[in-house]
């Protein structure tokens, strides 16, 4: 796992190039701690550096920038690719001559051999890379199939820059960013900035499964690039890999067999899947959270380990907020090497000044501060660290996917007074009130309509009850302010591709338009962004071996019913978890991994953040409308709403603009 950044500017000498390379890199020196390398060239104005985290083949023989062994191509290259020792076999019937065993060296031999596209169509892994092809003059990005890791492109003052973070262009001496009005207000809504937009106007997030091919021509008159693929621009952002065609083919040619045959077979290419996110000439280990993903991870790991595998997880003494207990549980059953730490509130706000910098643009899914904090416990013990994520997605975990059919086929029959009238009933109790209704309740409630924290999602379920149709719903439910363009001053929503996700002709079922639009958004606009970022500030290496793409290519050939059962969601990968832990020791409500910010923003940041919403400064800073913000925080402080959320969108955009 690396970083790297380079620019293309004709007009610098190669000393000062050189200046400015070493300036970028430096800002990247947490993805990359264990060597550094440049490389210019001064004819073209196409200059490379390269921060190096060593996990493959730990000698020099990786330092990167890397030429291919006939000269022609140069590569900065962040990821791994897992099937490298099966690609090198397959080259080296071409008499290809070899300097060391990393990845980044196959890699550039399969595009000597069978061209870019080609060779990432080949390759399973995680990536990121910037290539020059020092005959045909062409400049190459490309980024892996689902967006695991992060690379960011645009034009500055006539140089064309580019890195893994955008602390790494903002190093470049002419930065002058200027803050994205449509990114702000797409926060609003998220709790993320969706690609292919950034937080500066111009600089652009590279859509995953696609490559950028620029010829030097076109960077000499400074052309400029759209976010998307055009017409007539398919030569500049090709796509090498489509979620949209693997899952358009998985429900045209879908898993015949039985169910029995089913869950065997998922469990082969899960075994598959994380036996070859395994390979590593460092210490290796797991995220545990004692939930289905996570368990399932790591049950496959040991049951492929001779030895105890590393797990690590950590708790929070806040009740419904600490699902340690269950990974010691899980931890305990599977025998793995478990490291556990408790963590005060103290602790856990220590981060939060920590976030700007961390995430480079505001993020404000607030589960960034544990998973820092259990990337920050997993570093001291291992360099890499397998993740459970990419089950909900693939495979109907979320609640928001079983609640928002049983809503519409129900609530939906009814006229839309009726629903009014419900919402206002459902909200006339504070969320803490349905807390303590539905705790007196538990002990005769069905498991099934146990909820961790119900009244906030009672709530919710007010918020959309009067909802018009399932594309609407869907959008109330992953909404953190429902009005975005309300409160930011000049603020619009560009048009995405979640409006034509609802008339696909392959998919028709509700459940799985949801699923598909949080594969493309949600998942890399917030999980993997989240996680790629709080890890490697710390310099670890995460690998996520649900999203092996043959894996997600399956998944979506599996029928929705082996997915969602009963009201219950990734029924088909329980089965399999089930083969290795206990169903006692993982069935419970799901928790997410979060911390109590409500409370937090009502006691111990209360100050912190009254600061950042105070209103003049929110009108003199003249990126919101003070009035709704503060009417929320009003109601928040009071205790008679939970407004956690889209006040955490505010308050890390505010938190952002200070650092700045």
């Amino acid at each position: 796992m690396c970083g790297f950044a380079g620019f293309y500017d004709s007009s610098l000498p190669v000393d000062q190039a050189g200046e400015i390379l070493t300036k970028m890199a430096s800002e990247l020196i947490h993805r990359g701690p264990d060597d550094e390398g440049i490389w210019c060239e001064r004819e073209t104005g196409i200059h490379f550096t390269h921060r190096r985290l060593a996990v493959v083949d730990l000698s020099a023989s990786g330092h990167q920038p890397m030429l291919s062994a006939s000269g022609r191509y140069v590569i900065v290259f962040n990821g791994e690719i897992y099937n490298y020792k099966a690609l090198r076999t397959e080259l080296e019937g071409r008499e290809t001559q070899w300097h060391g065993y990393s990845d980044t060296e196959v890699l550039l031999a399969g595009i000597e051999a069978w061209g870019v596209s080609k060779t990432l169509q080949r390759c399973v892994g995680m990536f990121a890379l910037a290539l020059w092809d020092r005959k045909a003059r062409v400049l190459y990005l490309a980024r892996d199939r689902l967006g695991e890791k992060p690379l960011y492109y645009g034009w500055m003052k006539g140089a064309f820059l580019f890195g893994s973070e955008l602390k790494a262009l903002r190093a470049y001496p002419f930065w002058q960013g200027e803050i994205d009005r449509k990114a702000v207000t797409l926060l609003m809504r998220h709790n993320y900035i969706p690609s292919p937009f950034s937080i500066y106007q111009g600089i652009y997030k590279l859509p995953p499964g696609c490559f950028l091919a620029l010829s030097w021509e076109s960077l000499r008159v400074n052309k400029a690039l759209a976010p998307f693929p055009q017409e007539g621009e398919r030569s500049v952002l090709q796509p090498y890999w489509s979620a949209w065609k693997a899952v358009e083919n998985g429900v045209t040619v879908p898993f015949r067999g039985s169910d029995k045959e089913a869950i065997a077979e998922l469990e082969k290419r899960l075994r598959d899947a994380v036996v070859g996110k395994m390979v590593a000439d460092v210490p290796l280990g797991a995220f545990l959270s004692g939930g289905i993903d996570s368990s399932t991870v790591a049950a496959l790991m040991q049951a492929q380990s001779s030895q105890p595998i590393r797990t690590f997880s950590i708790g929070f003494h806040e009740e419904g907020y600490n699902e340690a207990v269950h990974a010691a549980q899980v931890a305990h059953h599977l025998g793995t090497d478990h490291t556990e730490l408790y963590i005060s509130p103290e602790e856990a706000m220590a981060v939060i000044p920590r976030l700007p910098s961390i995430y480079d643009e505001p993020f404000a899914d607030s589960s960034q501060i544990p998973t820092f904090l259990v990337s920050q416990l997993a570093r001291r013990h291992v360099t890499v660290a397998l993740s459970g994520d990419g089950g909900d997605e693939l495979l109907g975990g979320y609640n928001r996917y079983f609640w928002c059919k049983q809503i519409w086929n129900k609530a939906g029959r009814f006229p839309r007074l009726g629903r009014q009238l419900a919402a206002q009933m459902l909200g006339a109790l504070p969320p803490s009130v349905w807390d303590k209704v539905f705790a007196s309740l538990d002990p005769i409630l069905p498991a099934r309509f146990r909820q961790a924290h119900p009244g906030d999602k009672l709530h919710k379920l007010a918020a959309i009850l009067a909802s018009d149709s399932p594309a609407v719903i869907y959008e109330q439910l992953i909404s953190q302010w429902q009005n975005p363009g309300s409160i930011v001053i000049n603020g619009f929503e560009p048009s995405g591709s979640a409006n034509k996700v609802w008339s696909y002709p392959a998919l028709t079922n509700l459940t799985e338009r949801m699923m598909f639009l949080d594969l493309i958004t949600y998942l890399p606009g917030d999980i993997l962004t989240k996680v790629d970022r709080a890890s490697m500030a710390v310099s670890l290496e995460t690998r996520v071996p649900l999203l092996d793409h043959r894996l997600v290519e399956f998944a979506w050939r599996l029928p929705l019913g082996l997915k969602v059962r009963a009201g219950t969601g990734k029924w088909i990968l329980r089965q399999v978890l089930y083969r290795y832990v206990p169903e006692a020791l993982v069935e419970r409500p799901k928790m997410g991994f979060g911390v109590p910010i409500d409370a937090w923003l009502r006691g111990p940041l209360r100050h912190w953040a009254e600061d950042l919403l105070d209103a003049s400064k929110l009108r003199r800073e003249g990126y919101f409308y003070p009035e709704p913000i503060r009417k929320k925080w009003r109601e928040h402080l009071s205790g008679r709403r939970n407004w956690q959320y889209p006040l955490w969108c505010v308050l890390m955009f505010q938190a952002w603009l200070d650092a700045q």
